[in-house]
């Protein structure tokens, strides 16, 4: 039992660093303009890359088709066209390992019945959501061919908050490598953190919306925008409304202002666990350093004028705050096994 525990964690470690990578490499092709570089859904012939001038050529003729080189990349040579290629192909490759890893050890455990219970449940939600992120990806890069020269940033949302739903469950996987069950009791210990959880997922989609409108190329000062908490172009009237989220200013207020929020549910978190003691405080200390390292990132990415290595980082410390929320959640957690499920 301990060495089938053992392979697992392997396993599942190796999967979600994986796909921790994937998700930045993602955000890199993103930050570099390169996602709409590869035209077509190649999902077999798009493994080999481009081995010869011509097909070099062909690709590079596909892409002269789409808004995004007629409009602003129409001088573009194909040696500068080769580096966004090159993003944009690692991306899909990364993205096949990555399913591959899963998926083919998954098969083998569950026909040598390694994987039963609620572990299996879980397993086959995260295969069924690799597949329909496949599909969200190209549903994604599809709303920037024809009219668009980006891609729509409500599809850029889907297609993050997928990933990151996927890296969440293969991380409560292996947080839970040795234990049967993985449901958990929601009780006054975890409610707190459970909340600070999905106010970091919303953020996320909103940091998605930010990116995918160039949100943080205006009002690049902090904490005031240019001269006003509230930027003056926002008015308070619209601020609930639907088509507020499609606007550059309101879409990076509502991001601060969910930065805020996250803060002040981590700190009524934290002053819950301090007054009764329901684990151990080093956990919130590690939470507490996540959501610092994000704020303060978060702040010079925009003082910086969205600089793609700091932006980069910021991605990568959402993913990081998730983690120690996941972990926390399960310190604080009692499972609930498939005898309770029934009553």
């Amino acid at each position: 039992m301990f060495y089938q525990n053992k392979v697992h964690l392997y396993w599942l470690l190796s999967c979600c660093v994986t796909l921790l990578i994937l998700i930045i490499v993602g955000g890199l092709t993103r930050l570099t303009d390169s996602g709409l570089s590869i035209t077509n859904w190649e999902i077999f012939t798009g493994i080999l890359p481009p081995l010869n001038q011509q097909t070099w050529l062909d690709y590079f003729e596909l892409y002269k088709q789409i808004p995004e080189y007629k409009l602003i990349n129409y001088n573009m040579s194909l040696s500068e066209f080769k580096i966004i290629f090159w993003w944009e192909y690692a991306h899909r490759i990364l993205a096949r390992l990555t399913v591959i890893l899963f998926v083919v050890p998954m098969i083998f455990f569950i026909f040598n019945k390694e994987i039963r219970y609620q572990k299996l449940i879980l397993s086959l939600v995260v295969c069924f959501l690799f597949f329909l992120q496949g599909f969200i990806g190209w549903y994604m890069v599809k709303s920037g061919l024809v009219k668009n020269v980006d891609v729509s940033h409500f599809r850029l949302a889907i297609h993050l908050f997928t990933a990151i739903i996927i890296y969440s469950l293969l991380f409560w996987l292996l947080l839970n490598n040795q234990n049967k069950y993985l449901l958990i009791k929601i009780n006054k210990s975890n409610l707190p953190l459970i909340i600070l959880l999905l106010a970091t997922y919303l953020q996320i989609i909103f940091g998605a919306f930010v990116s995918g409108l160039d949100a943080g190329l205006i009002y690049q000062t902090w904490p005031l925008m240019n001269e006003s908490f509230i930027a003056d172009d926002i008015n308070f009237y619209s601020i609930f409304s639907l088509e507020s989220l499609n606007n550059h200013s309101y879409v990076q207020f509502y991001h601060r202002i969910l930065a805020y929020l996250i803060f002040i549910i981590f700190l009524f978190s934290y002053l819950n666990n301090r007054k009764h003691k329901y684990i151990s405080g080093k956990y919130f200390n590690y939470i507490f350093l996540a959501v610092l390292f994000q704020i303060i990132l978060g702040i010079l990415t925009l003082l910086s004028g969205l600089n793609i290595y700091l932006a980069s980082l910021h991605q990568l410390g959402s993913i990081l705050l998730i983690s120690t929320i996941l972990i926390a959640i399960y310190r604080s957690s009692n499972l609930i096994d498939n005898k309770e499920l029934k009553d």
